[in-house]
């Protein structure tokens, strides 16, 4: 006879969740966002310049997702984001995933050298990590410390541990996202909200990573134990731990998903 199942403390289970994805209708974002799907939450698809794919996935799934347009670095439109999100699932918001990215494409060849990059371009990255993730953990605060069991989960890369392609901008920002998740997990435990990153390398493939090479994919794999290069769905499922029960008792981490390549 099957035993029922114990109820988790200081967790909520993926069926009564309201997960914002940012960026979450292509590339890596669309991986997570099917992922949370596939688990049974509600999911909602922000996007910025990408109306069509956005519409296309929430119509995949009625009821329980929608897709909404924001651009992450303006508060009032992360705050809209919000209403919405209350007005189509009449619940708060239980977790949030800071994944969008500005405008960036890894192309080794094309990417600006140290002696060239201008402040410009860090401004840029910065703008969209971390004034993004700013911007939307706070505007769903009160959500999150609603629900007695708030999760953040910020996107981050292996690169500032292992520049093996030096981008210098992107990086940076990334690096000062890690920084981001720290602090403001111990700020925001109290609240019983968790605060982690999960940081990837190249992935095969998604829309930033098209311009890579072929022959640089199969020199990571080479370089990885497990001799492959991380998928977006890998990535994905790395990023449903830190929203599942079985994460309840973890906040302020960075978990490196990249096959091994990268010790942390």
């Amino acid at each position: 006879m099957t035993q029922p199942r114990t109820p988790r403390t200081g967790s909520i289970e993926f069926t009564d969740q309201v997960v914002v994805v940012t960026g979450g209708a292509r590339g890596l974002g669309r991986s997570i966002t099917e992922a949370f799907l596939r688990e049974g939450a509600r999911v909602v698809v922000n996007h910025h310049r990408s109306a069509d794919a956005a519409t296309a996935l929430a119509a995949a799934h009625p009821g329980r997702a929608i897709a909404v347009k924001a651009d992450v670095r303006v508060r009032s439109e992360v705050d809209t984001l919000i209403e919405r999100t209350h007005a189509a699932f009449d619940a708060p918001v239980t977790t949030v995933v800071n994944n969008a990215l500005i405008e960036f494409s890894f192309d080794g060849d094309a990417r600006p050298h140290a002696h060239e990059i201008g402040y410009e371009a860090f401004a840029q990255q910065f703008s969209g990590s971390i004034q993004g993730a700013v911007n939307v953990i706070q505007a769903a605060l009160p959500d999150l410390a609603e629900s007695g069991s708030g999760r953040v989960i910020n996107v981050g890369t292996n690169l500032f541990q292992n520049p093996v392609v030096p981008y210098h901008d992107y990086t940076a920002a990334k690096a000062a996202l890690l920084s981001v998740t720290r602090t403001f997990a111990a700020d925001l435990g109290p609240r019983r909200i968790a605060v982690n990153m999960v940081s990837g390398g190249l992935l095969r493939t998604t829309d930033a990573s098209a311009a890579t090479p072929e022959a640089v994919f199969d020199a990571i794999a080479a370089a990885t134990p497990l001799r492959e290069v991380t998928t977006p769905e890998q990535f994905a499922d790395a990023v449903l731990f830190f929203a599942s029960p079985w994460a309840r008792a973890v906040t302020g981490q960075n978990l490196v998903v990249d096959g091994g390549l990268v010790s942390n």
